[in-house]
């Protein structure tokens, strides 16, 4: 049994959400879903995998919003990683709760919360035909530890890393559902550290946002793709869809004025480009990409 009992420690369920134009981008997404590949193989144009990296099922779902909209209601959240594939390499954005959580048959319990992996990250990547060795990038939408959870079992990687987040995620103590030893890996692997937005392969088809307000150093992944467009994947910019559309800020948010700039950014790019927002952490988000080992073109 894993169990962590920390008062202090909560999941913010990332800021998640997709809602604008779910209905407008039904055609656009079934158009593509592609059957599974062996990805091991190189790509001639950009991928986006959604992977299974665990969930969380909540008591009381009342620190997704600071002006009370959850208070008392019971629900559960999604916990994704993706795999991006493109001509130069492949990114990994959010690792996701640990692979090591599958192995306890009550999970990860934490106060009221209770986390469940049902697919290991590294299983998953071995259906695509790839190691860690084979991941080029590994990137991060912030450092809270169901983000992290993963993270070490990729030392060969690059670890793109933004400076406000690692200086606040290594504090002493460390700042609330911050795990240091999940991310501890970043101390010897190589990295990139960022100050701001980052072209990733350098030509224009996948960038990293930054979205300061639910942590310091808070990001946002946007893709080009050729035949689902633009997709932005929300970290934890929104708990959910109804978050997203109502414009709530989660309780555990470190600067208020921040995540609203951030929303008011991410929502002009998405208008802007009229781009599909998947709020990472939404059941019915994840559930509307295609299903594992299928992809988005």
């Amino acid at each position: 049994m894993v169990k962590l009992t920390d008062k202090n420690i909560l999941i913010t369920g990332g800021s998640c959400g997709l809602g604008l134009a779910s209905l407008r981008f039904l055609p656009l997404v079934a158009a593509a879903i592609v059957a599974p590949a062996f990805a091991a193989d190189p790509v001639a144009e950009v991928r986006i995998y959604a992977l299974d990296c665990g969930r969380v099922d909540f008591k009381d779902m009342g620190m997704l919003s600071d002006t009370g909209d959850y208070d008392g209601k019971p629900g559960s959240l999604v916990d994704p990683c993706f795999v991006i594939r493109h001509p130069k390499g492949t990114l990994l954005w959010d690792t996701g709760l640990g692979d090591k959580i599958a192995d306890s048959p009550t999970g990860l319990t934490l106060g009221g919360l209770q986390g469940w992996v049902d697919h290991k990250l590294v299983d998953q990547l071995k259906t695509l035909g790839l190691t860690p060795a084979d991941i080029t990038f590994v990137a991060f939408s912030h450092f809270h530890f169901d983000h992290t959870g993963n993270a070490n079992a990729f030392p060969s990687s690059t670890w793109i890393l933004d400076k406000a987040e690692v200086a606040w995620a290594t504090a002493t103590p460390p700042p609330p559902a911050v795990m240091p030893d999940t991310f501890s890996g970043y101390k010897t692997a190589k990295t990139q550290m960022i100050d701001g937005d980052l072209d990733v392969f350098g030509d224009g088809s996948v960038r990293i946002l930054r979205t300061p307000g639910h942590t310091p150093g808070h990001q946002v992944l946007m893709v080009a793709l050729r035949k689902a467009g633009t997709i932005l994947l929300s970290g934890d910019l929104y708990p959910t869809r109804d978050s997203r559309k109502a414009g709530l800020v989660a309780l555990g948010n470190v600067n208020r004025a921040d995540t609203l700039a951030s929303f008011n950014r991410v929502e002009k790019i998405a208008g802007n480009r009229k781009a599909r927002v998947v709020v990472q952490h939404d059941p019915a988000d994840f559930k509307s990409l295609p299903k594992f080992p299928s992809y988005l073109q």
